[in-house]
């Protein structure tokens, strides 16, 4: 084994099993988008074929030979499609003609995200709300926000708060809330393998600081009772 692998190898193994997460951001490289999807696919397929291939799979059986391909398109078109700003969700926004003053809460929404440090699924509800600040937005567009940025490898905490600031952005509105109820593979079915705990992660804006108002919202979305 070379030097240089080596090193990284042994960096890899000192990290463990340590989620660290670096930034509210996705880590990004700069050239991220050059490369068009098909590309994207045809080299992703490649490399897959070789992981099966060094796993001692049969790359000639019926059963396994599309493999490479489906997992590529899978990954680019479905599970990561989230990555490219091109599959962003683009929101219609609304006059708040009656005057709604109360937040709107849209509760349970599911979503299907990967876990970035076992390339494993995280899955679970979402609860969102927010106070109009003059405009309100198309409910199924909640849901769209939410699914865009789980289309990417994610760690909770940093999904919790890219939807959050995402809807602030967009309803120009600091009077945001969101909480995320998730099952993570990587605690399931691998280490410690705990089938029946859930993580929950939220992000607070706004008027929902406030004790009364936050309170109201996890009355609603059954996170408190009242």
């Amino acid at each position: 084994m070379d030097k240089k692998l080596n090193k990284i190898l042994s960096s890899w193994e000192e990290m463990g099993d340590s989620h660290v997460g670096s930034s509210k951001e996705t880590p990004l490289r700069e050239d991220a988008f050059e490369m068009d999807d098909q590309l994207k696919i045809e080299l992703i397929a490649k490399h897959f074929k070789e992981i099966m291939h060094v796993m001692g799979l049969d790359l000639t059986d019926e059963s396994l030979r599309g493999t490479p391909l489906r997992v590529a398109k899978m990954f680019v078109n479905e599970h990561f499609k989230g990555l490219d700003p091109k599959n962003k969700p683009e929101p219609t926004l609304f006059d708040n003609a009656f005057g709604y003053q109360e937040m709107l809460v849209e509760r349970d929404i599911s979503f299907f995200s990967t876990c970035e440090h076992h390339f494993v699924p995280i899955y679970g509800k979402a609860h969102v709300a927010y106070i109009s600040s003059g405009k309100v937005i198309g409910l199924s567009k909640l849901n769209r926000i939410v699914d865009y940025y789980s289309k990417r490898p994610q760690v909770q905490e940093r999904l919790t708060i890219q939807v959050a600031e995402e809807l602030k952005e967009v309803l120009q509105t600091e009077d945001v809330a969101v909480v995320m109820d998730a099952k993570h593979l990587c605690v399931a079915s691998r280490g410690i393998k705990d089938i029946t705990s859930s993580t929950v992660t939220a992000s607070y804006h706004g008027k929902f600081n406030d004790v009364e108002t936050r309170n109201e919202f996890l009355r609603y979305v059954g996170l408190t009772e009242g």
